[in-house]
C-alpha cells in the first residue's frame, strides 16, 4: 500500500502574491488621473540596500504607470534639494533613503518636506494623528486620510490577507482578541507598527534590547492606546503567549528562537535579514519571510493618497484601495 504524504504544517506566503492583489487596485486608481503620478527618491548614503530598494521602486513605478525619478545628491546639498522639490508642481511625492546622517538631522530632514508630498507618512502631523488614532487629516469632513508609514502599513495589509484582521468586528477592534509580539522598537517601523495594531484592537508585547513594553487599547473603551514598561519580563516570557510573531531585527546574527514559538503562530519578518531560520516551519501555521513588495505597493498606494487629498473633488484615485474591512475603509 503506497504512504501518503503529509502535507506541510506550515503554508509559506511570498510577499509578490499579496502585492499583486494590491497592485491590481493601484492601478484601477491610476486611471482616474490625468497624468502619470511622480515619485522623487533622494538618495544621499552609500547605503547599497537604500539604492536596491530605489531600483525597485523605480522597476514598480515604470510598469505601473507612474514616473520615478532618483535624485543622487550629496549631504550638504540634501536640505536645499528637499526644499526645491517641495515647490516643484511636477512633484507629487517625495521619499528619502535614510540614513543619511544618522542622528538628528534626519529627524529634521523628515520634518522639511512638505505633509502633502510625504509619501513615507515622517512628518510630525501624520506621526501625532498616527500614535493618537486620528485618521483624517481633517476629522469633520473626513475627506483627507492621513498617511501611514510605508513598512508598518504593508505588515497590516499582509494580516489583513492573511484574515488576521476579523472583519465581524467593529471597525477598528477588528484585531480583539490577538496577541502579538513585534520583535524591534525603531522609531520608523517597530514603534508605529506596535501602536496601529494597539489602535485596532490588539495587545502587543513590544520587545527591544531595552526591554518589552505593552501596547493595548484598554477594554476598547479609549480610543487611543496605553504604554507599559513590562519590568522583569523578556521575549521568552511574552513570545509563547502571541498567536502572530513579527520580527524586524536588522542584524544578520539574530535569529529568532523557534522554541518560543506557540503552536500554529503566524509569523511575519521584514527585516532585510532571515530572523527566522527554517525550522519556524515546524511550529508555524502561517511564514511570512519578506515583505519588500508589498511595500513598494504601500509607497504607490500613499502617493494616490496624496494626490486625492489635494485635489478634494469627486474624482477619487485610491478609492479602490479602500476595500471593505481594510484599515483605512471607514
Amino acid at each position: 500500500m503506497a504512504s501518503q504524504t503529509q502535507p506541510p504544517r506550515c503554508k509559506v506566503v511570498l510577499s509578490k502574491n499579496i502585492a499583486n492583489g494590491l497592485l491590481a487596485e493601484v492601478q484601477e486608481g491610476v486611471t482616474t488621473l490625468e497624468r502619470a503620478p511622480h515619485l522623487v527618491g533622494f538618495l544621499a548614503n552609500n547605503d547599497p540596500a537604500a539604492l536596491m530598494y530605489a531600483q525597485w521602486t523605480e522597476k514598480t513605478c515604470q510598469e505601473h504607470g507612474f514616473r520615478y525619478s532618483l535624485r543622487e545628491v550629496s549631504r550638504d546639498n540634501i536640505e536645499e534639494s528637499i526644499l526645491a522639490a517641495n515647490a516643484d508642481r511636477e512633484v507629487d511625492g517625495i521619499i528619502i533613503y535614510y540614513p543619511i546622517f544618522n542622528n538628528r538631522q534626519d529627524q529634521y530632514l523628515q520634518q522639511i518636506v512638505d505633509v502633502h508630498k510625504d509619501v513615507e507618512g515622517l512628518s510630525h502631523r501624520y506621526i501625532f494623528n498616527m500614535y493618537q488614532n486620528v485618521r483624517f487629516l481633517d476629522p469633520e469632513t473626513k475627506r483627507q486620510k492621513c498617511i501611514l508609514p510605508c513598512t508598518p502599513l504593508a505588515i497590516i495589509k499582509i494580516l489583513e490577507y492573511l484574515n488576521i484582521y476579523n472583519t465581524i468586528l467593529p471597525y477598528g477592534n477588528r484585531l480583539f482578541g490577538h496577541t502579538i509580539c513585534v520583535v524591534n522598537r525603531s522609531e520608523v517601523v517597530g514603534r508605529p507598527l506596535a501602536a496601529l495594531l494597539a489602535n485596532d484592537g490588539a495587545c502587543v508585547y513590544s520587545v527591544d534590547i531595552t526591554g518589552v513594553q505593552k501596547f493595548t487599547r484598554e477594554g476598547l473603551k479609549k480610543s487611543t492606546h496605553d504604554v507599559v514598561d513590562m519590568e522583569g519580563l523578556s521575549i521568552k516570557d511574552v513570545a509563547p503567549l502571541c498567536d502572530v510573531v513579527i520580527t524586524g531585527v536588522p542584524g544578520e546574527k539574530y535569529k529568532f528562537d523557534t522554541s518560543l514559538l506557540r503552536e500554529g503562530a503566524v509569523c511575519v519578518n521584514f527585516s532585510s535579514e532571515k530572523n527566522f531560520g527554517p525550522e519556524v516551519k515546524e511550529r508555524a501555521s502561517i511564514f511570512v519571510p519578506s515583505i519588500g513588495k508589498v511595500t513598494i505597493v504601500v509607497l504607490l498606494r500613499n502617493l494616490l493618497r496624496l494626490i486625492q487629498n489635494r485635489r478634494l473633488d469627486d474624482v477619487k484615485p485610491a478609492a479602490a484601495t479602500e476595500r471593505p474591512g481594510t484599515l483605512e475603509a471607514a
